[in-house]
């Protein structure tokens, strides 16, 4: 295919966005095999959706790129489409994805309505500036209502019904009038091919023998093959060895102009591709585009190889994942029990069980990932102390490197603010659910006779494990939830140490409000009861605040059945033996040390 002949105003450069299972990977599949990108078969399902954890769990986790031509009136145009995911520990992937686009459709299930997750892209998109063409999808269902769905989109987003296109993605119906609003409502990328090459690096991932192939939007010029380009982040100069389009494989072309989106391979390093980067020619110097807001982890968690012998692997492999998956940091950590690893911020709890699985799956990574935790910012008092920490403000990811509270003046920790949409029968339950998870309601809207939005604030500990999960078996699968940042609050923080024998289980050390620092405490010491084997002495298990034993828990000690040999006769001989059993027994506790096997700990952790 001949890229170079489309100028700009036969491009259009646009992305799918709508709330998770709404059908956006169905409408991508009917919008290449329409254009003739891909032949009409049966097999194609989720056919931009390439990794295995994708196809196994039927959600996009990463955006895919791919180069569709049109005939329209008489001409050909040029259309990059952007497939993104809807979950919102994926936003970050939603974000680069419209930096490279001027419109989106905004697809919406006719059958389940506006979403939360709806709603946050659709203020992505707006705020973006962004052409947005409102689609209801699923028409064919016997369930689906048009009419209503429609009221809803007018009430949230105050779009016309009567802008709003029906389509089946799954039957294909109504996807040729859609091409046709792409083409004449989203407008050509502001380009201009005469200036100097200034290419927006949005997406990459990582080829053993090619290294990193990276996605870009041309934003002006043009590059070819053979071109020497220079990173304007780096100062790194690199040879284009081949540059093409995506279709949805890599199809070579050998330049790309500007106003297009595609791959180019120039042997770069996994460090040397930085999403949000501009790439120009070696001769030209240019105003680098703005990039990326850059997306702060909401969930850490320690990862650490099974076997220590494997840490240079998993180090490895991480470099190359968090190529692909830009939103993720990483900083060195270690464990007295599990050794040397490092410990990964991620935008959610999802985010974070897809990013272990991938490391499992496409890198065989054998690992342990430790129960997550939200950062949490701290005020320190005293000249010496802050001098000694390096500021007044610290925050803290893991929940060993707080200092003594003595020193600390102030606990802050993280809010968020939270959209759920429900019908209105389970408000009730919501309520009483919000209320356990200290939530604080800000405001709550009628999408229609039976939906009601609601907009709630929450510390963020508070919903990263299982407050979906609650909220979906209080609403019979029905609500919705989305959530953003909204920044650090006071709190009455406290940290929850866990002791065995008096002694200190740092793996175990977590951070908690004060009214929730009983019941975590009691549910880690049955969790260790249950998991420690039994020893020769009896062993507590004690969580504390500082000085004070909140909960315990107790494992017996074997007992030998000293009095088995004893056949009748005075007691006072069975007495005698069973008093020598229980001071041997206290001798043992006294000096003796629990070895808590490394096994116990990760059977613990991946429970938690």
């Amino acid at each position: 295919m001949d890229v170079s002949s489309f100028t700009a105003d036969r491009i259009r450069n646009f992305s799918i966005i709508a709330h998770i299972d709404h059908g956006k990977s169905t409408l991508a599949d009917r919008l290449l095999e329409v254009t003739g990108t891909i032949a009409k078969s049966s097999d194609n399902t989720q056919v931009l959706d390439r990794l295995q954890v994708e196809k196994e769990r039927g959600i996009t986790v990463k955006a895919q790129t791919a180069s569709l031509v049109h005939h329209y009136n008489g001409q050909d145009y040029l259309l990059n489409l952007i497939d993104t995911p809807g979950h919102v520990d994926f936003s970050y992937e939603v974000s680069r994805s419209l930096a490279a686009c001027q419109g989106v459709i905004l697809l919406i299930d006719a059958n389940q309505g506006v979403q939360a997750q709806t709603v946050a892209n659709f203020f992505l998109a707006f705020g973006q500036d962004l052409v947005i063409i409102p689609v209801l999808n699923k028409i064919d269902l016997k369930n689906a209502n048009p009419d209503v769905v429609k009221e809803q989109i007018n009430t949230a987003f105050d779009i016309d019904p009567s802008d709003v296109l029906l389509v089946s993605a799954k039957l294909g119906s109504g996807v040729d009038e859609l091409l046709e609003a792409v083409i004449n409502k989203i407008p050509p990328p502001p380009s201009d091919v005469k200036s100097p090459l200034r290419a927006l690096l949005f997406d990459s991932w990582y080829d053993r023998y090619r290294g990193a192939i990276v996605i870009v939007a041309v934003v002006d010029g043009t590059v070819r093959t053979g071109d020497k380009l220079v990173s304007a982040n780096t100062k790194q100069t690199f040879e284009v060895k081949d540059v093409g389009v995506l279709r949805p494989d890599e199809v070579s072309t050998g330049v790309l102009c500007a106003g297009q989106v595609g791959y180019l391979v120039a042997h770069m390093g996994s460090k040397d591709a930085i999403i949000g980067d501009t790439l120009h020619h070696v001769t030209t110097n240019i105003q680098p585009l703005p990039g990326f807001k850059t997306h702060k982890p909401m969930v850490f968690a320690g990862v650490f190889p099974m076997d220590q012998s494997q840490n240079t692997i998993l180090r490895s492999s991480i470099e190359r994942l968090t190529l692909n998956d830009a939103s993720v940091t990483v900083n060195i950590d270690s464990s007295p029990a599990l050794g040397q690893g490092w410990r990964l911020g991620f935008l959610g709890l999802l985010h974070m069980d897809v990013f272990r699985q991938r490391l499992e799956q496409e890198y065989a990574a054998d690992v342990v990932v430790t129960s997550p935790n939200v950062s949490y910012k701290v005020k320190i008092i005293g000249e010496k102390n802050i001098k000694q920490y390096g500021g007044e403000v610290l925050t803290i990811t893991n929940p060993l490197h707080l200092p003594d509270p003595t020193i600390i003046s102030e606990y802050q920790e993280p809010m968020v603010v939270s959209t759920i949409i429900t019908p209105a029968e389970f408000l009730g339950k919501i309520m009483g659910l919000c209320s356990e998870r200290r939530g604080q309601q800000l405001d709550s809207k009628n999408l229609d006779l039976n939906h009601i939005m609601l907009q709630v604030r929450f510390p963020l500990n508070e919903i990263i494990t299982d407050f979906f999960d609650d909220l979906k078996s209080v609403t019979s699968g029905y609500a919705s939830f989305d959530y953003e940042d909204d920044g650090y609050r006071v709190s009455n923080l406290v940290k929850v140490t866990m002791l065995l024998n008096g002694r200190e289980l740092e793996e175990l050390t977590c951070i908690a409000h004060a009214t929730r620092a009983r019941t975590i405490g009691k549910q880690l010491c049955l969790r260790l009861r249950d998991t420690i084997p039994p020893q020769q002495f009896s062993i507590a298990i004690q969580a504390a605040i500082g000085g004070k034993i909140i909960s315990r828990e107790n494992i017996k000690a074997y007992r030998k059945d000293v009095t088995a040999k004893l056949y009748g006769g005075d007691g006072t001989r069975r007495m005698k033996l069973l008093k020598q059993q229980a001071e041997g027994k206290k001798r043992m506790r006294m000096i003796g040390n629990v070895e808590v096997p490394r096994d116990i700990f990760i059977k613990v952790l991946k429970k938690t």
